[in-house]
């Protein structure tokens, strides 16, 4: 008898044959490739993958033998022999389901397929796999919508979403078989607990429409979200695939895209919601207003996963709140729950990935309909790959695509190659839309030197000031900082001294005080404030209209009294980088034609700047790493799958974490880290105070000590703790004057 998983029974006798774990993970991996036609596909997948496992060396190996053994090539080399080509497609998963997806040929630190193929060094298969595993004869690749300059994309698409069916159905198999034996070294209970039922769609529904219930259209703004929701509803009848919600800010676009989710996913038998939002504070932010729609279901049903998100411990003795929070924690593995919020960094680089842990959660996404919020914040380096994989969920993946945003980047138009197309628009009349909300107006003041900006701004009592970096932000708030009301805001402070600022500032406006604010472009990042005047550095259309949305926010007053003043600046030192100066130049380009100049912010002008922007990029710069081409030059045996993963990255600059002793509660929480067993809770509490530092920041205040980590002994440089608070000002948060941190720390935001 050959078996799979072994425990520290040595009769055996609750061991897992390898039958049954082939076959199990088998029926898995088929059951999630149904909702994209592949079922037969990824059956074989799992019947194949531990083929190698049928060998006297594993068997010895898993008796205790120290000894290693390949026991995934074999099951790549069959499927190449029985199946050809779409045998070669599954021989990608097969052969990586444990390190992880490989180029076909070359170019990737993993051996090649190509290579493994060779077989060289596999120790023999025993005759046993025969009888216990039935393999159909042939094998048909499912149906695919083709794309004709995208073929090779759509087959290492395909790849990678068969690899991620097959890795999550070998771990789940996996984790069921070690809760059944219980291992005192093993988790216990993990599948039990995902067995658990989650809320379904149709319940979280009927709790959206309750809350949605007390809302009342009492004012012109509320009767126009009323509208926004309404028209928004009514569409989720249409079928599945690519839509646009247009809505600006303050129409209500956060929970008009979550009803109409839930609607067309009931309509159409979709299985989860998938939010996808761009900057961590509004993951955090929508996730709790989700929660809050969904009322005693949120908990339970809304998933957020992101970088800085430790799911928190709740106290055993709750066993109903564990039990529900522990679910949604190990759901952040595979993405199974019916609400997921996550970042665009998350979202985009897991359809691009080779890990098996990052792949796992892949084959959720289909059948799914995913919200894409500010859509357009994608880096333009990378927008022709993440169009192209947008486009394929929609095509071939029964996902429904939602562009949510209010300034919709042009991706149908024909000056994006190989861009979207069959668009259809959610909401009621956008430029009539725009026309009901607006709240500003939009000019451009020249280029203003410091001392002119600063005397601007003290010759208003209540103004928000937005420059591109967060050296200006230092030097002008300095030059404010003798006027009334006098405030400054940058990522060198961490969230929870933010928080204070903003409520100060807001109390101020509230109470009609004097209020100059000075901040880097975090604040447009969905930060709910409203100031009459709002000064912007010249930057792309789409952060000027963000910057519009912190002006007159409520309708507070008469669109003619609330300005947004974009200008220049007059100092090199405050030039913003050559990427943001090319979009400041086509925005400016946008506003200076005669039939925008009134109304910079309208639909059409912002489609008129991105399609400007694109036709200055040009095809090569909207795929800087020349990804698509890769695909374009590659066959089925030669898929850069791992070249792939390595090249498509949002963020190019490490920021490094550092938490900063700001008040009593963070003084303490780092005190109990040091002495607790588990860090998951206090990692939880602490994320408020955190710095997110470049790199070499970073090493400087390391290399000075000014940085140390929180009990090494117990979590090694997890956790860094800012010891010397000498540097952290009130004013400005982390400020050190050594040129080095000077230099890291004037990055945009």
């Amino acid at each position: 008898m050959f078996f799979a998983h072994s425990t520290q029974r040595n009769d055996r006798s609750d061991w897992q044959t390898l039958a049954e774990h082939l076959q199990s993970v088998a029926a898995l991996a088929a059951d999630s490739a149904s909702i994209f036609g592949a079922s037969e596909l990824a059956r074989v997948a799992g019947l194949l993958h531990d083929l190698g496992k049928y060998s006297d060396e594993f068997q010895r190996r898993i008796a205790g033998d120290a000894i290693r053994v390949d026991h995934a090539t074999h099951g790549a080399r069959l499927s190449v022999e029985r199946y050809a080509q779409i045998g070669t497609l599954l021989a990608y998963g097969i052969a990586g389901h444990h390190a992880g997806l490989a180029n076909g040929s070359d170019g990737g630190e993993r051996t090649a397929l190509r290579e493994r193929l060779k077989g060289v060094g596999l120790p023999p298969l025993k005759g046993d796999w025969q009888r216990e595993i039935t393999l159909p004869n042939q094998l048909a690749p499912p149906r695919l919508s083709p794309h004709k300059e995208r073929s090779s994309f759509q087959f290492a698409f395909l790849a990678r979403m068969l690899f991620s069916c097959l890795v999550d159905a070998d771990y789940l198999d996996t984790e069921a078989f070690y809760d059944r034996i219980a291992l005192p070294t093993q988790p216990k209970d993990r599948s039990k607990l995902r067995a658990l039922e989650v809320p379904t769609l149709l319940t979280l529904q009927e709790r959206l429409e309750t809350y949605l219930s007390g809302f009342t259209a009492d004012s012109h703004v509320n009767r126009v979200r009323a509208d926004i929701l309404a028209h928004t509803r009514n569409a989720a009848q249409q079928s599945p695939g690519l839509f646009s919600l247009t809505v600006p800010t303050g129409g209500g676009k956060t929970l008009a895209s979550l009803a109409f989710a839930l609607d067309h996913a009931i309509r159409h038998g979709l299985r989860r919601i998938i939010f996808v939002i761009p900057f961590t504070s509004i993951v955090e932010q929508n996730a709790a207003v989700f929660r809050t729609a969904l009322g005693d279901l949120g908990q339970a049903a809304v998933l957020e996963h992101h970088s800085a998100y430790v799911a928190a411990q709740l106290p055993r003795s709750d066993a109903e709140r564990y039990q529900a929070r522990e679910k949604l924690r190990l759901a952040m593995e595979n993405w199974d729950a019916p609400i997921i919020v996550t970042t665009a960094v998350q979202f985009y680089e897991s359809l691009f990935a080779a890990r098996p842990s990052q792949c796992r959660k892949l084959h959720n996404i289909a059948g799914s309909v995913v919200i894409l919020d500010e859509a357009q914040t994608l880096p333009l380096k990378l927008l022709r790959p993440a169009v192209a994989a947008i486009d394929e969920l929609a095509r071939n993946y029964r996902s429904s695509i939602v562009l949510c945003t209010a300034t919709q980047p042009a991706l149908n138009t024909p000056d994006f190659r190989g861009g979207l197309e069959n668009v259809r628009e959610l909401a009621p009349d956008p430029p009539e839309l725009f026309r009901k909300l607006d709240r500003v107006r939009v000019c451009h003041v020249g280029t203003l030197d410091d001392d002119a900006l600063a005397a601007q701004l003290r010759d208003l009592d209540q103004v928000l000031c937005i420059v591109n970096n967060r050296r200006h932000a230092r030097a002008l708030y300095q030059a404010l900082a003798d006027q009334p009301g006098a405030r400054h805001l940058t990522t060198l402070m961490c969230a929870k001294h933010r928080s204070q600022v903003l409520a100060e500032v807001r109390m101020r406006l509230t109470a009609g005080e004097p209020c100059r604010l000075v901040s880097t472009s975090l604040i447009e990042a969905g930060v709910d404030i409203s100031l009459p005047t709002v000064y912007r550095a010249e930057a792309g259309l789409d952060s000027v209209a963000q910057a519009a949305g912190r002006c007159n926010r409520n309708g507070e007053r008469a669109a003619e009294l609330s300005e947004v003043r974009v200008f220049a600046t007059a100092n090199g030192d405050w030039a913003p980088p050559p990427e943001l100066r090319q979009y400041a130049q086509a925005a400016q380009e946008v506003m200076r034609q005669p039939q925008f100049r009134d109304d910079p912010l309208s639909p059409p002008a912002i489609e008129a700047y991105f399609r400007l922007l694109y036709w200055q990029k040009g095809d090569k710069e909207l795929d800087a790493a020349n990804l698509l081409g890769l695909c374009a030059e590659s066959r089925i045996d030669s898929l850069p799958l791992e070249t792939l993963a390595a090249k498509f990255r949002m963020i190019d600059t490490v920021q490094m974490p550092v938490i900063v002793p700001f008040d009593d509660d963070a003084r303490r929480d780092i005190e109990s880290l040091r002495y607790a067993e588990k860090s998951g809770g206090l990692a939880r509490k602490l994320q408020p105070y955190l710095v997110q530092l470049p790199r070499n920041g970073f090493d400087a205040l390391r290399k000075a000590g000014a940085i140390q980590p929180v009990a090494p002994e117990k979590w090694g440089e997890q956790f860094m703790e800012l010891v010397n608070m000498d540097i952290y000002s009130r004013e400005f948060g982390i400020w050190w004057d050594e040129p080095t941190f000077m230099n890291s720390a004037s990055t945009i935001i």
